[in-house]
Protein backbone atom coordinates (compact mmCIF):
# COMPACT_ATOMS: atom_id res chain seq x y z
CA UNK A 1 0.00 0.00 0.00
CA UNK A 2 1.30 3.18 -1.24
CA UNK A 3 1.73 6.21 1.80
CA UNK A 4 1.31 9.82 1.01
CA UNK A 5 2.74 12.20 3.62
CA UNK A 6 1.27 15.28 4.27
CA UNK A 7 4.07 17.93 5.33
CA UNK A 8 4.74 21.36 5.81
CA UNK A 9 4.87 24.37 8.52
CA UNK A 10 3.02 24.10 11.37
CA UNK A 11 -0.30 25.82 11.65
CA UNK A 12 -0.75 25.49 7.58
CA UNK A 13 -3.91 23.45 7.41
CA UNK A 14 -2.48 19.64 7.11
CA UNK A 15 -5.30 18.65 9.68
CA UNK A 16 -7.80 20.09 7.48
CA UNK A 17 -6.59 18.98 4.19
CA UNK A 18 -6.13 15.24 5.90
CA UNK A 19 -9.30 15.17 7.25
CA UNK A 20 -11.13 15.96 4.19
CA UNK A 21 -8.83 13.04 2.33
CA UNK A 22 -9.68 10.52 5.19
CA UNK A 23 -12.64 8.89 6.19
CA UNK A 24 -14.07 8.68 9.87
CA UNK A 25 -11.88 5.90 10.94
CA UNK A 26 -8.36 7.39 11.48
CA UNK A 27 -5.69 6.23 13.95
CA UNK A 28 -3.68 8.39 16.33
CA UNK A 29 -0.87 6.92 17.75
CA UNK A 30 2.91 7.97 19.03
CA UNK A 31 5.82 7.65 16.84
CA UNK A 32 8.07 4.80 17.89
CA UNK A 33 10.51 5.33 20.75
CA UNK A 34 8.94 8.68 21.52
CA UNK A 35 6.11 10.54 22.69
CA UNK A 36 6.00 12.83 18.90
CA UNK A 37 1.81 11.85 17.95
CA UNK A 38 0.74 11.60 14.55
CA UNK A 39 -2.31 10.90 12.64
CA UNK A 40 -3.06 8.56 9.61
CA UNK A 41 -5.93 7.45 8.04
CA UNK A 42 -6.92 6.09 4.11
CA UNK A 43 -8.55 7.24 1.10
CA UNK A 44 -9.43 5.45 -2.18
CA UNK A 45 -6.94 6.56 -5.11
CA UNK A 46 -9.01 5.37 -8.55
CA UNK A 47 -9.55 1.91 -7.81
CA UNK A 48 -6.34 1.81 -5.59
CA UNK A 49 -6.56 2.47 -1.36
CA UNK A 50 -3.48 4.18 -0.49
CA UNK A 51 -2.25 5.59 3.27
CA UNK A 52 -2.84 9.35 4.12
CA UNK A 53 -0.30 10.41 7.13
CA UNK A 54 -0.20 13.80 8.47
CA UNK A 55 3.36 14.41 9.58
CA UNK A 56 4.20 16.59 12.87
CA UNK A 57 4.83 20.28 11.48
CA UNK A 58 8.15 21.45 10.56
CA UNK A 59 9.90 24.06 9.53
CA UNK A 60 12.94 22.49 8.29
CA UNK A 61 14.62 19.42 7.11
CA UNK A 62 17.03 20.61 9.75
CA UNK A 63 15.71 19.76 12.79
CA UNK A 64 15.35 21.76 15.85
CA UNK A 65 13.01 19.44 18.20
CA UNK A 66 11.89 15.78 18.63
CA UNK A 67 8.80 16.58 16.48
CA UNK A 68 10.94 18.21 13.34
CA UNK A 69 13.18 14.87 13.95
CA UNK A 70 10.02 12.50 13.71
CA UNK A 71 9.42 14.24 10.60
CA UNK A 72 12.28 13.66 8.94
CA UNK A 73 12.37 9.96 10.14
CA UNK A 74 9.04 9.48 8.53
CA UNK A 75 10.10 11.46 5.12
CA UNK A 76 12.20 8.11 4.60
CA UNK A 77 8.87 6.20 4.33
CA UNK A 78 6.68 8.06 2.00
CA UNK A 79 5.79 7.54 -1.69
CA UNK A 80 4.26 10.60 -2.70
CA UNK A 81 4.85 13.64 -0.55
CA UNK A 82 1.92 16.53 -0.35
CA UNK A 83 3.74 19.51 0.59
CA UNK A 84 1.24 21.54 2.46
CA UNK A 85 1.92 25.65 1.75
CA UNK A 86 0.37 28.45 3.61
CA UNK A 87 0.08 30.92 0.50
CA UNK A 88 -0.37 33.82 3.15
CA UNK A 89 3.65 33.05 4.25
CA UNK A 90 5.11 31.73 1.16
CA UNK A 91 8.27 33.17 1.88
CA UNK A 92 8.86 30.82 5.05
CA UNK A 93 7.18 28.19 3.60
CA UNK A 94 9.30 27.75 0.52
CA UNK A 95 12.55 26.61 3.06
CA UNK A 96 11.36 23.47 3.71
CA UNK A 97 9.45 23.43 -0.36
CA UNK A 98 12.72 23.56 -1.56
CA UNK A 99 14.71 20.97 0.87
CA UNK A 100 11.97 18.59 -0.23
CA UNK A 101 12.67 19.37 -3.76
CA UNK A 102 16.47 17.41 -3.45
CA UNK A 103 14.81 14.58 -1.58
CA UNK A 104 14.13 12.55 -5.05
CA UNK A 105 10.44 11.69 -3.45
CA UNK A 106 7.33 12.73 -5.84
CA UNK A 107 5.86 16.18 -4.45
CA UNK A 108 2.63 18.13 -5.34
CA UNK A 109 2.03 21.25 -3.38
CA UNK A 110 -1.23 22.06 -2.10
CA UNK A 111 -1.14 26.25 -2.07
CA UNK A 112 -3.27 26.29 0.66
CA UNK A 113 -5.45 29.30 2.90
CA UNK A 114 -5.51 30.78 -1.00
CA UNK A 115 -9.16 32.67 0.20
CA UNK A 116 -7.27 34.36 3.04
CA UNK A 117 -4.06 35.32 0.83
CA UNK A 118 -6.64 37.06 -1.89
CA UNK A 119 -8.47 38.65 1.25
CA UNK A 120 -4.82 40.18 2.32
CA UNK A 121 -3.91 41.56 -1.08
CA UNK A 122 -1.41 38.75 -1.99
CA UNK A 123 -1.85 37.29 -5.68
CA UNK A 124 0.31 34.41 -6.91
CA UNK A 125 0.82 33.16 -10.20
CA UNK A 126 -0.27 29.58 -10.06
CA UNK A 127 1.16 28.12 -13.28
CA UNK A 128 4.58 30.44 -12.84
CA UNK A 129 5.07 28.99 -9.50
CA UNK A 130 4.73 25.65 -10.75
CA UNK A 131 7.07 25.85 -13.30
CA UNK A 132 9.49 27.26 -11.24
CA UNK A 133 9.59 24.28 -9.13
CA UNK A 134 8.82 21.43 -11.63
CA UNK A 135 6.23 20.12 -10.00
CA UNK A 136 1.92 20.25 -9.91
CA UNK A 137 0.56 23.04 -7.71
CA UNK A 138 -2.78 23.15 -6.65
CA UNK A 139 -3.99 25.85 -5.14
CA UNK A 140 -6.75 24.49 -1.55
CA UNK A 141 -9.09 26.36 0.91
CA UNK A 142 -9.12 23.48 3.13
CA UNK A 143 -12.03 24.57 5.15
CA UNK A 144 -14.16 25.48 2.58
CA UNK A 145 -13.05 22.22 0.32
CA UNK A 146 -12.01 24.27 -2.48
CA UNK A 147 -9.36 22.73 -4.87
CA UNK A 148 -9.48 19.48 -2.64
CA UNK A 149 -11.07 17.70 -5.42
CA UNK A 150 -8.49 18.79 -7.82
CA UNK A 151 -5.64 18.12 -5.41
CA UNK A 152 -7.07 14.40 -5.50
CA UNK A 153 -7.05 14.44 -9.11
CA UNK A 154 -3.58 15.39 -9.34
CA UNK A 155 -1.61 13.16 -6.86
CA UNK A 156 -0.45 10.72 -9.27
CA UNK A 157 1.10 13.95 -11.40
CA UNK A 158 3.10 14.36 -8.41
CA UNK A 159 6.69 14.64 -9.47
CA UNK A 160 10.47 14.19 -8.37
CA UNK A 161 11.51 17.89 -7.55
CA UNK A 162 14.49 18.66 -10.69
CA UNK A 163 15.34 22.14 -8.65
CA UNK A 164 19.04 22.59 -8.49
CA UNK A 165 20.25 24.97 -6.43
CA UNK A 166 23.38 25.59 -3.52
CA UNK A 167 22.27 25.07 0.10
CA UNK A 168 23.99 28.32 0.98
CA UNK A 169 21.92 29.97 -1.73
CA UNK A 170 18.52 28.77 -0.82
CA UNK A 171 17.22 31.88 0.86
CA UNK A 172 18.55 33.85 -2.57
CA UNK A 173 16.60 31.67 -4.65
CA UNK A 174 13.35 31.99 -2.80
CA UNK A 175 13.60 35.78 -2.75
CA UNK A 176 13.86 35.36 -6.70
CA UNK A 177 11.17 33.01 -6.83
CA UNK A 178 8.80 35.12 -4.42
CA UNK A 179 9.33 37.97 -6.94
CA UNK A 180 8.42 36.17 -10.47
CA UNK A 181 5.57 34.84 -8.63
CA UNK A 182 3.90 37.02 -6.21
CA UNK A 183 2.28 40.64 -6.12
CA UNK A 184 1.12 42.75 -2.78
CA UNK A 185 -1.62 45.17 -2.92
CA UNK A 186 -2.74 47.54 -0.36
CA UNK A 187 -5.91 46.86 1.41
CA UNK A 188 -7.53 47.72 4.58
CA UNK A 189 -7.88 45.52 7.75
CA UNK A 190 -10.99 43.64 8.06
CA UNK A 191 -12.58 43.66 11.31
CA UNK A 192 -11.36 39.69 11.73
CA UNK A 193 -8.03 40.98 11.75
CA UNK A 194 -8.25 43.81 13.86
CA UNK A 195 -9.53 41.59 16.46
CA UNK A 196 -6.44 39.08 16.07
CA UNK A 197 -4.78 42.67 16.81
CA UNK A 198 -6.52 43.19 19.50
CA UNK A 199 -6.93 39.43 21.41
CA UNK A 200 -2.46 39.83 21.68
CA UNK A 201 -1.65 43.02 23.24
CA UNK A 202 -2.83 42.86 26.91
CA UNK A 203 -4.50 46.10 26.99
CA UNK A 204 -7.65 44.62 24.92
CA UNK A 205 -6.52 40.91 25.51
CA UNK A 206 -7.23 40.10 29.24
CA UNK A 207 -10.85 41.37 29.01
CA UNK A 208 -11.26 39.26 25.59
CA UNK A 209 -9.99 36.00 27.33
CA UNK A 210 -11.85 37.13 30.32
CA UNK A 211 -14.98 37.57 28.77
CA UNK A 212 -14.47 33.89 26.23
CA UNK A 213 -13.29 31.74 28.91
CA UNK A 214 -16.01 32.95 31.20
CA UNK A 215 -18.62 32.30 27.69
CA UNK A 216 -16.89 29.13 27.23
CA UNK A 217 -16.69 27.37 30.45
CA UNK A 218 -20.83 28.87 30.72
CA UNK A 219 -21.22 26.72 27.42
CA UNK A 220 -19.94 23.79 28.58
CA UNK A 221 -21.91 23.47 31.79
CA UNK A 222 -25.13 24.26 29.63
CA UNK A 223 -23.85 21.67 27.62
CA UNK A 224 -23.04 19.52 30.04
CA UNK A 225 -26.11 19.73 32.40
CA UNK A 226 -28.69 19.59 29.59
CA UNK A 227 -27.19 16.06 28.20
CA UNK A 228 -27.23 14.33 31.77
CA UNK A 229 -30.78 15.91 32.21
CA UNK A 230 -32.01 14.63 29.09
CA UNK A 231 -30.35 11.82 27.60
CA UNK A 232 -27.82 10.10 30.34
CA UNK A 233 -29.93 10.40 33.36
CA UNK A 234 -32.92 9.25 32.03
CA UNK A 235 -31.31 6.08 30.19
CA UNK A 236 -29.88 4.75 33.00
CA UNK A 237 -33.15 5.31 35.27
CA UNK A 238 -35.53 4.44 32.97
CA UNK A 239 -33.81 1.88 31.19
CA UNK A 240 -30.92 0.59 33.63
CA UNK A 241 -32.29 0.19 36.60
CA UNK A 242 -34.76 -1.40 36.11
CA UNK A 243 -32.73 -4.28 34.87
CA UNK A 244 -30.33 -4.13 37.31
CA UNK A 245 -32.86 -4.32 40.25
CA UNK A 246 -34.08 -7.57 38.81
CA UNK A 247 -30.70 -8.65 39.10
CA UNK A 248 -30.48 -7.62 42.07
CA UNK A 249 -33.53 -9.66 43.23
CA UNK A 250 -32.12 -12.55 41.55
CA UNK A 251 -29.38 -12.17 43.82
CA UNK A 252 -31.10 -11.98 46.73
CA UNK A 253 -30.75 -8.35 47.22
CA UNK A 254 -27.62 -8.88 49.22
CA UNK A 255 -24.72 -10.75 49.91
CA UNK A 256 -21.04 -10.53 48.72
CA UNK A 257 -21.18 -10.60 45.13
CA UNK A 258 -24.64 -8.91 44.96
CA UNK A 259 -22.61 -5.96 47.32
CA UNK A 260 -19.72 -6.12 44.07
CA UNK A 261 -21.58 -5.81 40.94
CA UNK A 262 -24.68 -4.34 41.99
CA UNK A 263 -23.92 -2.36 45.60
CA UNK A 264 -25.79 -1.39 48.41
CA UNK A 265 -29.29 -0.81 47.77
CA UNK A 266 -30.57 2.90 49.55
CA UNK A 267 -33.59 2.51 50.84
CA UNK A 268 -34.34 -0.64 48.78
CA UNK A 269 -33.59 0.98 45.44
CA UNK A 270 -30.41 1.46 43.31
CA UNK A 271 -28.70 5.21 43.90
CA UNK A 272 -26.31 5.68 40.99
CA UNK A 273 -24.22 7.60 43.05
CA UNK A 274 -23.79 5.91 46.59
CA UNK A 275 -24.93 2.52 45.78
CA UNK A 276 -21.37 2.01 44.67
CA UNK A 277 -21.72 -1.50 42.19
CA UNK A 278 -19.78 -2.31 39.35
CA UNK A 279 -22.48 -2.29 37.36
CA UNK A 280 -24.62 0.52 38.56
CA UNK A 281 -21.83 3.07 39.85
CA UNK A 282 -19.06 1.62 37.70
CA UNK A 283 -20.97 2.72 34.53
CA UNK A 284 -22.95 5.76 35.48
CA UNK A 285 -19.77 7.93 36.95
CA UNK A 286 -18.06 7.57 33.54
CA UNK A 287 -20.93 7.53 31.12
CA UNK A 288 -23.48 9.55 32.75
CA UNK A 289 -21.66 12.22 35.20
CA UNK A 290 -18.57 12.98 33.67
CA UNK A 291 -18.85 12.26 29.94
CA UNK A 292 -21.29 15.07 28.74
CA UNK A 293 -18.83 17.21 30.56
CA UNK A 294 -16.08 15.71 28.78
CA UNK A 295 -17.95 16.08 25.48
CA UNK A 296 -18.49 19.81 26.01
CA UNK A 297 -14.60 20.66 27.17
CA UNK A 298 -13.52 18.82 24.13
CA UNK A 299 -15.91 20.75 21.82
CA UNK A 300 -14.84 24.07 22.83
CA UNK A 301 -11.16 22.88 23.27
CA UNK A 302 -11.39 21.69 19.51
CA UNK A 303 -13.24 25.17 18.15
CA UNK A 304 -10.47 27.31 19.96
CA UNK A 305 -7.71 25.26 18.55
CA UNK A 306 -8.99 25.63 14.83
CA UNK A 307 -10.84 29.13 15.31
CA UNK A 308 -6.86 30.13 15.91
CA UNK A 309 -6.99 31.64 19.46
CA UNK A 310 -4.71 29.11 21.56
CA UNK A 311 -1.34 30.77 20.25
CA UNK A 312 -2.78 34.15 20.92
CA UNK A 313 -3.46 33.25 24.72
CA UNK A 314 -0.23 31.83 24.64
CA UNK A 315 1.44 34.93 23.63
CA UNK A 316 -0.67 37.13 25.81
CA UNK A 317 -0.03 34.96 28.92
CA UNK A 318 3.43 34.74 28.61
CA UNK A 319 4.72 36.91 30.77
CA UNK A 320 2.96 35.93 33.58
CA UNK A 321 3.97 32.00 32.98
CA UNK A 322 7.58 33.10 32.59
CA UNK A 323 7.00 33.67 36.10
CA UNK A 324 6.06 30.50 36.94
CA UNK A 325 9.52 28.99 34.67
CA UNK A 326 7.60 28.15 31.58
CA UNK A 327 6.82 30.42 28.93
CA UNK A 328 3.06 30.88 27.23
CA UNK A 329 2.48 28.18 25.01
CA UNK A 330 2.37 25.60 28.34
CA UNK A 331 -0.80 27.58 28.49
CA UNK A 332 -1.99 24.41 25.89
CA UNK A 333 -1.03 21.20 28.10
CA UNK A 334 -2.52 22.87 30.91
CA UNK A 335 -6.13 23.68 29.00
CA UNK A 336 -5.40 20.08 27.65
CA UNK A 337 -5.05 19.13 31.49
CA UNK A 338 -8.49 19.96 31.96
CA UNK A 339 -9.88 17.79 29.98
CA UNK A 340 -7.65 14.72 30.40
CA UNK A 341 -4.37 14.97 32.65
CA UNK A 342 -2.87 12.26 30.27
CA UNK A 343 -2.84 14.12 27.16
CA UNK A 344 -1.78 17.34 29.31
CA UNK A 345 1.41 15.49 30.30
CA UNK A 346 2.15 14.23 27.02
CA UNK A 347 1.69 17.66 25.70
CA UNK A 348 4.59 19.15 28.15
CA UNK A 349 6.78 17.91 25.01
CA UNK A 350 6.10 21.16 23.26
CA UNK A 351 8.42 22.74 26.25
CA UNK A 352 12.02 23.21 24.92
CA UNK A 353 14.01 22.27 28.19
CA UNK A 354 13.67 19.20 31.14
CA UNK A 355 12.84 21.75 33.46
CA UNK A 356 9.81 23.22 31.67
CA UNK A 357 8.64 19.68 31.88
CA UNK A 358 8.88 18.92 35.12
CA UNK A 359 7.47 22.29 36.19
CA UNK A 360 4.60 22.50 34.02
CA UNK A 361 3.82 18.43 34.78
CA UNK A 362 3.91 19.41 38.44
CA UNK A 363 2.10 22.24 38.26
CA UNK A 364 -0.90 20.53 35.91
CA UNK A 365 -0.72 17.08 38.39
CA UNK A 366 -1.41 19.05 41.69
CA UNK A 367 -3.15 21.77 40.57
CA UNK A 368 -4.88 21.40 37.79
CA UNK A 369 -8.16 18.65 37.86
CA UNK A 370 -9.43 16.96 34.93
CA UNK A 371 -12.78 17.20 33.86
CA UNK A 372 -14.11 14.15 35.24
CA UNK A 373 -12.93 15.48 38.60
CA UNK A 374 -14.29 19.19 37.50
CA UNK A 375 -17.51 17.37 36.90
CA UNK A 376 -18.09 15.49 39.97
CA UNK A 377 -16.95 18.90 42.18
CA UNK A 378 -19.18 20.42 40.62
CA UNK A 379 -22.15 18.33 40.79
CA UNK A 380 -21.14 17.74 44.78
CA UNK A 381 -19.93 20.98 45.93
CA UNK A 382 -22.12 22.98 44.04
CA UNK A 383 -25.28 21.62 45.43
CA UNK A 384 -24.48 24.44 48.28
CA UNK A 385 -23.92 27.38 46.18
CA UNK A 386 -21.42 29.06 44.16
CA UNK A 387 -19.13 29.96 47.07
CA UNK A 388 -17.81 26.46 47.72
CA UNK A 389 -17.17 26.11 44.14
CA UNK A 390 -15.31 29.58 44.18
CA UNK A 391 -13.16 28.36 47.34
CA UNK A 392 -11.88 25.14 45.67
CA UNK A 393 -11.14 26.63 42.51
CA UNK A 394 -9.63 29.57 43.70
CA UNK A 395 -7.18 27.68 46.24
CA UNK A 396 -6.33 25.01 43.29
CA UNK A 397 -5.40 28.59 41.64
CA UNK A 398 -3.53 30.04 44.51
CA UNK A 399 -1.59 26.90 44.47
CA UNK A 400 -1.14 27.10 40.80
CA UNK A 401 0.24 30.15 41.06
CA UNK A 402 2.46 29.95 44.21
CA UNK A 403 4.25 26.60 43.32
CA UNK A 404 4.86 27.70 40.16
CA UNK A 405 6.66 31.23 41.44
CA UNK A 406 8.28 28.74 44.76
CA UNK A 407 10.23 26.42 41.75
CA UNK A 408 10.77 28.68 39.54
CA UNK A 409 13.03 30.17 42.42
CA UNK A 410 14.63 26.96 43.53
CA UNK A 411 15.12 24.93 40.19
CA UNK A 412 18.46 25.62 38.20
CA UNK A 413 17.73 27.00 34.54
CA UNK A 414 15.85 29.30 32.62
CA UNK A 415 13.02 29.80 30.68
CA UNK A 416 13.19 29.82 26.97
CA UNK A 417 11.54 32.78 25.49
CA UNK A 418 8.19 31.99 23.32
CA UNK A 419 8.23 31.37 19.14
CA UNK A 420 5.41 30.60 17.89
CA UNK A 421 3.54 31.13 14.42
CA UNK A 422 0.33 32.89 14.78
CA UNK A 423 -2.05 31.99 12.19
CA UNK A 424 -5.24 34.32 11.07
CA UNK A 425 -8.30 33.52 12.92
CA UNK A 426 -10.31 31.29 10.34
CA UNK A 427 -13.81 29.93 10.74
CA UNK A 428 -13.54 25.89 11.65
CA UNK A 429 -14.03 23.00 8.97
CA UNK A 430 -16.54 21.10 11.63
CA UNK A 431 -15.36 18.08 10.15
CA UNK A 432 -12.28 18.06 10.86
CA UNK A 433 -13.61 19.61 14.57
CA UNK A 434 -15.89 16.59 15.14
CA UNK A 435 -13.40 13.88 13.79
CA UNK A 436 -10.95 15.35 16.59
CA UNK A 437 -13.87 15.62 19.12
CA UNK A 438 -14.44 11.82 18.20
CA UNK A 439 -10.71 10.63 18.77
CA UNK A 440 -10.70 12.60 21.92
CA UNK A 441 -13.76 11.23 23.22
CA UNK A 442 -13.27 7.75 22.41
CA UNK A 443 -9.75 8.09 23.98
CA UNK A 444 -11.26 9.49 27.05
CA UNK A 445 -13.76 6.31 27.48
CA UNK A 446 -10.73 4.17 26.64
CA UNK A 447 -8.92 5.47 29.63
CA UNK A 448 -12.09 6.12 31.76
CA UNK A 449 -14.72 3.22 31.67
CA UNK A 450 -11.77 0.73 33.02
CA UNK A 451 -10.28 2.35 35.73
CA UNK A 452 -13.54 3.73 36.65
CA UNK A 453 -14.75 0.09 37.29
CA UNK A 454 -11.24 -1.20 38.54
CA UNK A 455 -11.57 1.87 40.84
CA UNK A 456 -15.45 0.90 42.33
CA UNK A 457 -14.23 -3.35 42.33
CA UNK A 458 -10.92 -2.36 44.24
CA UNK A 459 -13.05 -0.33 46.80
CA UNK A 460 -15.61 -3.09 47.31
CA UNK A 461 -13.05 -5.19 47.71
CA UNK A 462 -11.38 -3.47 50.31
CA UNK A 463 -14.50 -3.15 52.43
CA UNK A 464 -15.06 -6.04 52.22
CA UNK A 465 -11.36 -7.26 53.73
CA UNK A 466 -11.52 -4.66 56.07
CA UNK A 467 -8.15 -3.10 54.55
CA UNK A 468 -9.53 0.60 54.41
CA UNK A 469 -10.50 0.57 58.09
CA UNK A 470 -6.56 -0.60 58.56
CA UNK A 471 -5.53 2.35 56.65
CA UNK A 472 -7.86 4.60 58.31
CA UNK A 473 -6.70 3.62 61.64
CA UNK A 474 -3.08 4.51 60.56
CA UNK A 475 -3.91 7.71 58.88
CA UNK A 476 -6.92 9.20 60.70
CA UNK A 477 -4.17 11.74 62.46
CA UNK A 478 -3.53 13.43 59.89
CA UNK A 479 -6.85 13.00 58.04
CA UNK A 480 -8.89 13.98 61.07
CA UNK A 481 -6.63 16.29 63.06
CA UNK A 482 -4.99 18.17 59.81
CA UNK A 483 -7.63 17.96 57.48
CA UNK A 484 -10.22 18.15 59.82
CA UNK A 485 -12.09 14.98 57.75
CA UNK A 486 -13.91 11.80 59.10
CA UNK A 487 -11.99 8.51 59.16
CA UNK A 488 -14.66 7.52 56.30
CA UNK A 489 -12.98 10.09 53.81
CA UNK A 490 -9.74 7.88 54.19
CA UNK A 491 -11.33 5.42 51.48
CA UNK A 492 -12.10 8.29 49.04
CA UNK A 493 -8.13 9.04 49.14
CA UNK A 494 -6.95 5.32 48.66
CA UNK A 495 -9.65 5.41 45.45
CA UNK A 496 -8.31 8.94 44.87
CA UNK A 497 -4.83 7.16 43.20
CA UNK A 498 -7.19 4.93 40.71
CA UNK A 499 -9.79 7.86 39.87
CA UNK A 500 -10.28 11.27 41.10
CA UNK A 501 -13.72 11.15 40.28
CA UNK A 502 -15.21 7.54 41.56
CA UNK A 503 -13.35 9.08 44.97
CA UNK A 504 -15.30 12.61 45.05
CA UNK A 505 -18.40 10.36 44.51
CA UNK A 506 -17.17 8.70 47.56
CA UNK A 507 -18.23 11.37 49.41
CA UNK A 508 -21.89 11.89 48.17
CA UNK A 509 -23.11 9.12 51.26
CA UNK A 510 -20.51 11.24 54.13
CA UNK A 511 -23.02 13.84 54.45
CA UNK A 512 -20.25 15.86 54.78
CA UNK A 513 -20.19 20.05 55.65
CA UNK A 514 -19.34 22.63 53.03
CA UNK A 515 -15.88 23.10 54.77
CA UNK A 516 -15.29 19.49 54.60
CA UNK A 517 -16.52 19.30 50.82
CA UNK A 518 -14.63 21.98 50.20
CA UNK A 519 -11.00 20.69 52.13
CA UNK A 520 -11.67 17.09 50.91
CA UNK A 521 -11.93 18.20 47.21
CA UNK A 522 -9.07 20.37 47.50
CA UNK A 523 -6.79 17.44 48.86
CA UNK A 524 -8.05 14.77 46.06
CA UNK A 525 -7.33 17.43 43.77
CA UNK A 526 -3.80 17.91 44.72
CA UNK A 527 -2.34 14.65 47.03
CA UNK A 528 -1.68 12.57 43.47
CA UNK A 529 -2.23 12.09 40.15
CA UNK A 530 -4.49 9.15 39.21
CA UNK A 531 -2.72 6.40 38.26
CA UNK A 532 -2.62 6.91 34.20
CA UNK A 533 -1.43 10.38 34.60
CA UNK A 534 1.16 8.86 36.79
CA UNK A 535 2.19 6.07 33.97
CA UNK A 536 2.67 8.62 31.73
CA UNK A 537 4.65 11.20 33.84
CA UNK A 538 7.34 8.72 35.21
CA UNK A 539 7.86 8.02 31.25
CA UNK A 540 8.24 11.25 30.64
CA UNK A 541 10.19 12.53 34.00
CA UNK A 542 12.05 9.32 35.08
CA UNK A 543 11.63 7.89 38.51
CA UNK A 544 13.95 10.24 40.04
CA UNK A 545 11.89 13.25 38.93
CA UNK A 546 8.95 11.63 39.31
CA UNK A 547 9.48 11.22 42.85
CA UNK A 548 10.58 14.37 43.40
CA UNK A 549 7.17 15.70 41.62
CA UNK A 550 5.45 13.62 44.14
CA UNK A 551 7.38 15.05 47.53
CA UNK A 552 6.22 18.23 46.01
CA UNK A 553 2.50 17.05 46.10
CA UNK A 554 2.55 15.79 49.65
CA UNK A 555 4.37 18.55 51.33
CA UNK A 556 1.42 21.05 49.33
CA UNK A 557 -1.28 18.71 49.96
CA UNK A 558 -0.55 18.67 53.86
CA UNK A 559 0.31 22.65 54.05
CA UNK A 560 -2.71 23.90 51.73
CA UNK A 561 -5.09 21.27 53.61
CA UNK A 562 -3.96 21.91 57.06
CA UNK A 563 -4.23 25.84 56.15
CA UNK A 564 -7.90 25.79 54.74
CA UNK A 565 -9.00 23.47 57.97
CA UNK A 566 -7.60 26.73 60.14
CA UNK A 567 -9.40 29.17 58.46
CA UNK A 568 -12.72 28.23 57.12
CA UNK A 569 -15.40 28.06 59.33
Amino acid sequence: MRKILLMGNPNVGKSVIFSRLTGVQVIASNYPGTTVEFTKGYMRLGDEKVEIIDVPGTYSLEPTSRAEEVAVEMLKEGDIIIDVVDATNLERNLNLTLQLLKTNKPIIVALNIIDEAKHTGISIDIEKLEEILGVPVVPTCAITAEGIKKLVSRINDAKKGEYDYEEEERWHEIGNIIGSVQKITHRHHRFIERLGDASIKPGTGIPIALILLFALFWIIRFIGENLIAYVFEPIFEKLWAPLMMKLSQIMGSGGFLHDILIGKLVDGEIDFMESFGVLTTGLFVPFAAVLPYVFAFYFVLSFLEDSGYLPRLGVLVDNVMHRLGLHGLSIIPMMLGLGCNVPGAMATRILETRRERFIGMTLMAIAVPCMAQLAMIVGLVGRSGVSGLMLVFGTLFIVWLSLGIIMNLFLKGESPEIFTEIPAYRIPYFGALFKKLWMRVKGFLKEAVPFVILGVLIVNILYALHIIDFIARITAPIVMKVFGLPSEAIAALVVGFLRKDVAVGMLVPLNLSLKQLVIASVVLAMYFPCVATFAVMVRELGIKDMLKSVLIMIIATLIVGGILNLILR
